[in-house]
């Protein structure tokens, strides 16, 4: 992006320093997606994926080949011992759910070991919400230990809230919407190493949103016993049209696909339609627009930084998970930031995003990216509740220059209003 002389100068100057800090990260970032595009690719292959695996089916789905392949194809680049891909989940959310109420049953107790998890989870947990059929309404029991001050799980904390009726133990690796940094796989492997030492017959489930591809290993590779995650996010590449998926031991797999469809039709049933072909060709994608939405967060870190504003993670810090938070510290601000960013998309770039309830948020919610896929954040993205202290979160996106002008119109619409000089 070069100097704009219509742009104030401490506009032009952040930019100019955001690209010198993006120049200084992309041979690890580059590094990085070399060997998941192999692992990919060597996938593909080894489960000798043909373009009849391409073909979609109706009705019942019974005897689908290329969905059966899918999941191998999954399980491979995801180090797991199975995977459940469909486009029957209708988000990260489902796939979640189905995992717990597929593992816990009545008198269970799950525990989540890093925080209060994403919003949209309370009420799958019963956290919020009464009578709707929660984990609480079923009788599981939940506690959470907080990550402490450096965003390390609490070890020894877990270890006092551990009881006889204790099953699983949750952690988000991703932010979500909370100020804190996202877990390392490293950090994950201490986990699954603490669990497997003191408790080996608890069942570690990895909420895998937003991390897939960010790293050169995944959960399944460290010893993680199931996941779940969504395909308009990481692995969709920004080419799947819905659905998310399980991944994970086979048994655990096999009872996540029991809450999917009914028990004892499991993942033996589920029509693939037309999505088939896009489902492939965005796993086979995915690490490129990955590796395209990391420069492009990495930019937007430095970027606002340079602006006065606080960023989570900085710019130089290794990169787990898609998302960029920045702290904008005003309502005004937050609604100019995702109107400008809003600005930059290709669809609906003339539209003026609004805060608004959604199902699943307690919180008002504005939400800004025009994407070709509703809701993908894949492609690029900004939202976050209304609440102190105003935080934005960006992820995904197709190029790193799409994400640069998204970022650099936020940050002109914050000075056409005032908001920032």
């Amino acid at each position: 992006m070069y100097p704009n002389s219509n742009w104030p100068e401490f506009i032009n100057k952040a930019v100019f320093e955001a690209e010198n800090i993006l120049q200084q990260q992309l041979p690890h970032l580059m590094e990085v997606s070399a060997r998941n595009h192999e692992k990919v690719l060597r996938a593909f292959q080894e489960e000798r994926v043909s373009a009849y695996h391409l073909q979609g089916t109706t009705g019942y789905g019974l005897g689908d080949s290329g969905r059966e392949t899918l999941d191998r194809v999954a399980s491979r680049i995801l180090g797991t011992e199975a995977a459940l891909v469909r486009g029957q989940f209708v988000s990260g959310t489902h796939a979640i759910a189905a995992a717990l109420f597929g593992v816990l049953r009545p008198g269970d107790e799950m525990i989540s070991v890093s925080g209060t998890p994403y919003d949209t989870l309370e009420e799958v947990i019963g956290l919020r919400g009464e009578g709707q059929g929660s984990l609480r309404d079923f009788g599981v029991g939940y506690q959470e230990i907080s990550l402490d001050f450096q965003g390390n799980i609490q070890f020894e904390l877990l270890k006092e809230v551990i009881t006889d009726k204790t099953k699983l133990l949750t952690v988000q690796r991703s932010r979500g919407y909370a100020w804190r940094n996202s877990l390392t796989i490293a950090q994950l492997k201490e986990l699954v190493d603490f669990v497997k030492t003191h408790f080996p017959k608890l069942v570690i489930f990895v909420d895998n949103c937003y991390g897939e591809l960010v790293e050169s290993l995944e959960p399944g590779d460290i010893g993680a016993d199931l996941m779940a995650g969504s395909l308009i996010k990481n692995l969709g590449g920004s080419i799947a049209p819905t659905g998310g998926y399980v991944a994970g031991r086979s048994d655990l797999v096999d009872l996540a696909s029991q809450r999917l469809t009914a028990p004892g039709v499991g993942g033996h049933m589920g029509a693939t339609l037309e999505w088939q072909r896009l489902f492939y060709q965005g796993l086979f994608f995915s690490p490129l627009t990955v590796a395209e939405a990391l420069k492009g967060a990495v930019f937007s870190a430095a970027f606002w930084r340079a602006l006065g504003f606080e960023v989570n993670p900085e710019p130089e810090l290794p990169r787990t998970d898609l998302i960029q938070a920045v702290k904008l510290g005003s309502r005004e601000k937050m609604i100019a930031f995702c109107q400008g960013l809003q600005k930059g998309s290709p669809l609906d770039s003339h539209i003026r995003p609004v805060p608004s309830g959604m199902p699943g948020y307690e919180d008002e919610i504005i939400m800004a990216g025009g994407t070709f896929i509703q809701g993908s954040t894949s492609e690029f993205s900004a939202d976050g509740p209304l609440r102190e202290p105003y935080i934005a979160y960006q992820q995904g996106g197709i190029s790193h220059t799409y994400i640069q002008m998204g970022n650099i119109l936020a940050a002109l619409n914050l000075w056409q209003q005032g908001l920032l000089t």
